[in-house]
């Protein structure tokens, strides 16, 4: 029993060093290859694949979100005389929190698992090892572009989520609880500032770095057969959304202490 234990404690502390290293080397080769005129190419199909077709999924979740949180919440304010607040607390939810936090769920679940399942095909059939034996960088060719392309499009997915969370809750607002809108949009205007959406729109780089980190690792070194890559995809699925809350939270924590911190020095201007 403690020789097992043991085991496999040593093999998480091998499996997550083997992360970090690819991790490393990864966005490493990012920033040498960014500026090569030969990966623009790459960059643009990943993006058409990544970006392009995840916009109805992500538009469709963000509205959802806002006319969800005005159902929900509007009996807690109706109750207090507060419903014309309801605005603010949608649009703060939508774009502080639900909105990135959702839209990267999503993404994890298209996209992390389209790329450890191509990658992990890739890896099962010797086709990286081809790759690797005409002299080119795996890392360069196949996980760069997706990396870049994750990390470029990830917070603008995020835009159109809270765009839409922030319209959907607007109209369940107006059509179905009778609340003016005129007062609704004034008080999200006051409530809500341009720091709220940076933060959410910041989340988004970290949440698309971590999802093509993760995924590309997964496909790199998944078992052998159909049943190594399915196991693979599951894994890249939970590790990314385990990844997610875990920088939700510390970001939230930092972005609240920078904003703590400056906010009074913004006072005395």
């Amino acid at each position: 029993m403690i020789a097992t234990l043991g085991s496999k404690a040593i093999q998480d502390v091998i499996n997550a060093g083997r992360f970090g290293r690819f991790a490393w080397r990864s966005a490493a080769v990012s920033l040498r290859r960014c500026a090569h005129r030969q990966t623009y190419p790459l960059i643009w199909n990943q993006v058409n694949i990544i970006g392009v077709r995840s916009v109805p999924v992500i538009m469709i979740t963000g509205a959802f979100v806002g006319m969800t949180l005005a159902v929900q919440a509007y009996d807690q304010l109706a109750g207090m005389g507060l419903e014309e607040h309801l605005g603010v607390l949608i649009n703060i939810s939508v774009v502080k929190e639900l909105g990135p936090v959702l839209a990267a769920v999503m993404l994890a679940g298209r996209i992390g698992g389209a790329l450890t399942a191509e990658l992990g095909t890739m890896n099962v059939t010797e086709q990286i090892d081809a790759v690797r034996s005409m002299g080119t960088d795996p890392i360069a060719y196949l996980v760069v572009p997706r990396f870049l392309a994750c990390l470029i499009l990830t917070p603008v997915l995020i835009i159109y989520a809270d765009l839409m969370g922030v319209v959907g809750g607007a109209l369940v607002s107006f059509l179905q609880l009778g609340i003016n809108s005129r007062a609704y949009w004034n008080f999200s205007a006051s409530g809500v500032e341009l720091w709220d959406v940076s933060i959410g729109v910041v989340k988004g780089f970290f949440f698309g770095g971590a999802i093509a980190i993760i995924s590309c690792y997964k496909g790199f070194t998944c078992k052998e057969g159909a049943h190594g890559v399915g196991q693979a995809c599951t894994e890249a699925f939970v590790a990314s959304f385990i990844s997610i809350l875990a920088l939700d939270f510390a970001l939230a924590v930092v972005f609240k202490n920078v904003y703590l911190t400056f906010w009074p020095l913004k006072s005395l201007v």
